[in-house]
This record gives C-alpha cells, structure tokens and sequence, in this order.
C-alpha cells in the first residue's frame, strides 16, 4: 500500500498555529505573500515535498517556495553543505572556495556560450543588473518586455511588470515598452494557434522598431511566464523574439528564475526553442531557499563599461562564501541527480492527471505544463473564458489547506511548480486532494 503523506490532526488552522500567527501580526507589516497569510498556518518543519505546521498537521506542499524550492525541504546534500560552511565562513566578498567552485560548476552547466556569472541576493537585484550589463554593451538604452511577464519588485523590473500589479507604484522609469507574449489560451490577437502565423511574435517584431523612443538595448523575456500563470507557448515564439532583438542590434535577455535548473524538464527553459540568450538571469531554485541570484553572459558582453569596473556590479550579500555553499550544493545535486528528467518524468504524469480532470470538470478552460512548472485556467464558461470569481477561488484554496494540500489554487489561473525531487506518489497525492476539491465546487454550483 502506497504510504499516505497528509496528516490532519486539528481544525485548521490550528491553536498553536493561531497562537503563533496572532503574536506575528502583532508587529508584522501587511504585504506579506497572499496564500501565506490566507492559510493562517505557522510551519514547524518539512521534508522532500511535505510540510508540517506546528499542530503537527503534515500537508504535501506543490507551492516549493513559487519555484525556489528545487531539492525540497532539508535535502541531505544541501542540509550537510550549510552545516559545514556556517561554522567556517559566511560573509564577505573575498574570494573563497566554495564561490570559485560554483561559478565554474553553474557555467558548465550554463546555455551554450554564456561563460560569467556575476553574484547577487535576489532575483530583482540580479534583473537590474542585467539591465544595466545590456545599456552598458550596446550603449542604448530602450528595453523591450511583455504582457504578463513579472521580473522582480524594485523600480526598473516593474516597469518591465506586464500587469495591473504595478498600478499605484509609480512613476516607474522611462525607456520600456511592453508588447504582447505569446499565451495561446487568451490570446491577445484571438487567433488560434499555429494558423495564426504568430501573430505576436510579428507584432513584437515590428514593435521593436517603431514603438521605442530610440534604439533598442534589449529584449527580455521569460521562456514560459510564471507569474502570469506558468503560460507555455510555443517553442518558436521565443526563437522569433531573439532574431528580432538580434535583428534590431538588441541582446536578448532571457530570464530564467523559474525556468532554470531543470524546472520544465530540461536543464534551461531555452533548451525548449534551443534559443541561445546573450544575458541570462538566475535565481530561485538556484539557492534552494536561500536568498542568491545572478547574471551569467558571455566574456565579450562583461566587458562592457562601466558595469565591469571594480565594484561596478558588486552586491554586498551576493555571493558570499555561506550563499555560494548553498547554491553549490544546490546546482550540484540537480546536475549529479539529472533532476530534470525526474522533473519530465513526474510533469507529465501530473499533466495527464490535470487533463483527465479537465475532462471531468467543465469549469476547467485550460490545461498546460512543461516538466513541473503546471497551469491551469479555471472559467466559468468555455466559451468566454471569463474566470472564476475571486471569492470563489480564496474558498477552493481554503479547501484545499484544510485537506492537506498547499497549492497556488487562491487565483483562477493555478500554478502548481512542487520540488524537482518529487516523487510521484506524493505528487499524484496532492492532485487527488485537487480532485476532490473540485468535486465538491462542482456538486456545489458555486462556480456558476
């Protein structure tokens, strides 16, 4: 008999859970991420791709830290690597080993020809820093991004937000314009793939040359939007936005924090198109949980002045010798333990799972997903594909902590992106708990 993961012990949430996130609001400023706050729970302590709160109430966890979480909780290699390396060495700049080992082990494993990494401590910080590297090596400064792309909270990544998310957060910098990705589910043109020629990939094409206020710098994009809802398109969209900014003088800036790392079943989300990046930025599953990001490029485009200078790309956390053992231990079991193909492996029999679903329930409109970066879009009609109520959606969520489940199913576009080390029990475990979330909406008739 397959071993159950869940285990329910108290109301959720529960009282020591309550007790603990009472005395946290106390001072905790609001802002803090939405599903975090909605499940009112307090962790206690997790392992592979489960969670147990204080209570003592375990859940199978297919959030994986919104994709930072690629060993899953407490790895043995990554738990042995950070034991070891806090009680010699932490902060500081100065060169050390385990900093002089994981550069050479991320460039090995690094899309063809991108051969530097430069170092920093969030995903946001690494973006502005590939910003300024591509302004500093074309000498332009007009940057290209898309509808739905998400690339950090500081000021010059969320002029790059292709959302309403960066609404009342300005004035945001001058020198970006935003077009149109390609999400063929809502797509913008409402044209059908592939009898739509990419139309998108035209349009952005085209933009490109008219719509910036001068000559263009840089095209950045993520392989498959995150944020937007872990949209796949189609292989050649992101092969046809790379000519374009090559076309135009631009360098193509692919952003691979989700994508990275073996997340869509390959060890890059640009081995999908086989698109060669000039600049690439990487975070999230990385570090593992902790907090480095970073830009890699090749030798020719780090030259460039005066991003190179001394200290002219310097982060005062990035890349210290405790962050660089984590992200060494890191990299290094996703190479070693190839867990991209346990990631293709395991995706695709969620895939399947989510179809079989969407065969069953008529409120599911779409269903998408590379290795273990899944999506699906929740509708009330097919047809309109008018999405499910939020209120709707914060109950479903709510069902499904209650029965064990932690899934990004609080917005009507779910994201399920669980640890690379996943098992696919544990996997198919979470989806029959979905499952049954979804049983008791449809019974219910309150996604009409």
């Amino acid at each position: 008999m397959t071993k159950r993961n869940v285990v329910i012990r108290t109301p959720i949430p529960g009282p020591r859970s309550q007790e603990v996130v009472a005395k946290e609001q106390r001072h905790l400023a609001p802002g803090l991420q939405g599903f975090a706050l909605w499940a009112g729970v307090a962790m206690d302590h997790g392992q592979g791709s489960t969670l147990t709160d204080v209570d003592g109430n375990t859940y199978v966890d297919l959030i994986g830290g919104i994709g930072v979480n690629a060993l899953g909780h407490c790895h043995p290699n990554y738990v042995a690597a950070l034991t070891e390396q806090v009680q010699k060495l932490t902060v500081g700049s100065f060169t050390s080993a385990p900093r002089a080992e994981l550069v050479n082990e991320v460039c090995e494993l690094a899309p063809a020809g991108l051969d530097r990494l430069q170092l920093y401590s969030s995903g946001a910080e690494a973006v502005e820093s590939a910003l300024r590297l591509a302004r500093c090596a074309t000498g332009r400064q007009e940057i290209v991004g898309f509808w739905g792309g998400f690339h950090g909270k500081t000021a010059g990544a969320m002029a790059l937000m292709g959302s309403p998310a960066r609404h009342g957060l300005g004035p945001l910098p001058t020198g970006t314009t935003l077009v149109p990705y390609a999400d063929c589910y809502r797509c913008p043109f409402q044209l059908t793939y592939p009898s739509c020629a990419l139309a998108c990939a035209d349009f952005a094409r085209r933009a490109m040359k008219v719509q910036p206020a001068g000559p263009l710098a840089a095209v950045i994009a993520e392989p498959m939007q995150g944020t937007a809802g872990n949209v796949i398109p189609p292989k050649e969209f992101i092969t046809a936005i790379a000519d374009a900014a090559h076309d135009v003088g631009a360098v193509f800036i692919a952003d691979e924090m989700i994508t990275g790392f073996g997340r869509t079943g390959k060890p890059w989300g640009v081995d999908h198109s086989g698109v060669a990046p000039d600049i690439c930025t990487i975070g999230k599953g990385f570090g593992s949980g902790f907090p480095i990001a970073g830009v890699l490029t090749r030798t020719d485009i780090a030259q460039a002045k005066p991003w190179s200078n001394p200290s002219g790309a310097s982060s005062s956390y990035g890349g210290n010798a405790f962050a660089s053992a984590a992200a060494l231990a890191s990299v290094r079991t996703v190479r070693v333990e190839r867990l991209w193909d346990n990631a293709e492996r395991v995706g695709a029999a969620m895939l399947a799972e989510l179809r079989r679903m969407q065969e069953r329930y008529a409120f599911i409109g779409d269903v998408r997903g590379a290795g273990l970066l899944l999506g699906m879009d929740l509708v009330k009609d097919r047809q309109t594909k008018e999405p499910l109520h939020a209120s709707v959606m914060k109950q479903v969520y709510a069902d499904c902590v209650r029965r064990g489940l932690l899934a990004m199913t609080y917005t009507p576009h779910i994201r399920l992106q669980p640890a690379l080390t996943i098992d696919l029990d544990t996997a198919l475990e979470g989806l029959a708990i979905l499952d049954d979330v979804f049983r008791n909406l449809e019974e219910s008739g309150r996604w009409r």
